[in-house]
């Protein structure tokens, strides 16, 4: 598939979540240097995988670290095997999350989810897994209810779980006893600050009033090196046909800030940090994207 195409897939949110969609972008630019495709060539594509979803900060994670990786093997096998197996330690980072997540969901547990998180799923599912009795509820997650996917996937997967309404999490939390709220991120700011599909910061709000631990599940490809440097990622809206066609002014933003003042835990594929020692996980793992430029 052409880097064209797999940018109108991410556009069009037909590639969703901030991992799938990281993934997606590499195997394209793999895809163009398997092709032959010089450096220039290469910084062409990774203009137009980049403005496809301005937010997603795996995005030009992704797509940098190949053009990173490009500059430094001359060459053409290296840079495949390189980049190759970089793809390759992203699809194993949701599966190692999963397992330290797993543990910290215990017996009788009773979680609430917000919007389609594939690594907070895979936490909740882990633990169903490893035969703890657990219920969950999830948001619908308007206006493009993201929430029935998570609904359809952790009741296929036999896990106890109930939809809600987005403006029924405040009384769910009361109400249903809730001990532990867990979401994923789109982007993880360098102070521990997380930037979420829209209503997050709602519910860190409300479990942080209702004293309700809030985690957040999610790969260090979503750090954000540009934080260091105290650039804030860009808050997209969407169509406003999304939540009505018939007002003529509607406000779709189609994500939120949560502040690390509310966030309990943040689980990575190396291991539970506080959200003040997402510092740490970028100045580990993301040096060369200083260096690069």
């Amino acid at each position: 598939m052409s880097v064209e195409d797999t940018a109108e897939r991410i556009q069009s949110m037909e590639v969703r979540g901030a991992l799938r969609i990281a993934v997606t972008a590499a195997e394209a630019m793999l895809s163009e240097i398997m092709g032959g495709a010089d450096i220039p060539s290469l910084e062409r594509s990774a203009g137009v995988l980049k403005a496809a979803r301005p937010s997603a900060v795996s995005l030009p994670n992704a797509v940098d670290y190949v053009l990173y990786l490009s500059r430094k093997h001359e060459d053409e096998n290296t840079r495949i095997k390189r980049v190759e197996g970089f793809i390759e330690s992203q699809r194993k980072a949701r599966q190692k999350i999963a397992e330290i997540g797993s543990h910290l969901i215990e017996e009788g547990d009773v979680l609430l989810t917000h919007c389609n998180s594939t690594a907070a799923t895979s936490v909740i599912k882990a633990a169903h897994s490893l035969g703890r009795k657990i219920r969950v509820f999830a948001t619908e997650s308007r206006p493009r209810y993201q929430g029935h996917l998570t609904y359809k996937d952790l009741s296929k997967a036999g896990v106890d779980v109930t939809l809600i309404v987005d403006s029924a999490v405040n009384f769910t939390l009361h109400e249903k006893n809730i001990d532990k709220v867990i979401v994923g991120a789109d982007t993880v700011y360098v102070n521990g600050d997380v930037i979420n599909k829209i209503g997050t910061s709602q519910v860190a709000l409300a479990a942080h009033v209702n004293d309700v631990d809030f985690m957040v599940a999610t790969e260090s490809i979503k750090f954000s090196p540009q934080s260091l440097l105290g650039i804030q990622t860009q808050i997209e809206e969407r169509d406003p046909r999304e939540v009505a066609d018939f007002a003529e002014q509607v406000f779709n933003p189609a994500f939120d800030v949560t502040p690390k003042e509310h966030i309990h835990q943040i689980i990575t594929e190396y291991g539970v940090i506080p959200p003040e020692a997402a510092y740490h996980i970028l100045k580990e793992h993301y040096s060369w994207r200083l260096e690069d430029g």
